[in-house]
């Protein structure tokens, strides 16, 4: 059973950067596709972005894309969440989440197993 565990989140102002890392503990975790998701108050998760097992270009939402990168490093089993240029619509907590062994990466919440406890990232105008 994966487990992952979330840090990095802050209170930042807009226009400044974070990153976000979640560390995987697993036999199989190089071999999860992992995604990150966030919660605002009120709202439903939604989707990030996500990475395939062997790295390379990550998905991302739209409203994210050219601000943040998701990138993996095996060798620590650890993800990354690289987020820049924040607003204050980026407030909330973030989830990182590992897919089933061997799988796509994905924009669909339901495909994800296991779950961090997610970290609160507040972004101020």
């Amino acid at each position: 059973q994966a487990q992952l565990v979330e840090s990095g989140g802050g209170l930042v102002q807009a226009g400044d950067s974070l990153r976000l890392s979640c560390a995987a503990s697993g036999r199989t975790s190089s071999t999860w596709p992992m995604g990150w998701f966030r919660q605002a108050p009120e709202k439903e998760r939604e989707f990030v972005a996500a990475l395939s097992w062997t790295g390379g270009n990550g998905i991302y939402a739209d409203s994210v894309k050219g601000r943040f990168t998701i990138s993996r490093d095996n060798a620590i089993n650890t993800i990354y969440l690289q987020m820049n240029s924040l607003k204050p619509d980026d407030t909330a907590v973030y989830y990182c989440a590992a897919g089933r062994p061997w799988t796509q990466p994905s924009k669909d919440v339901s495909t994800y197993s296991a779950w961090g406890q997610g970290t609160q990232v507040t972004v101020s105008s």
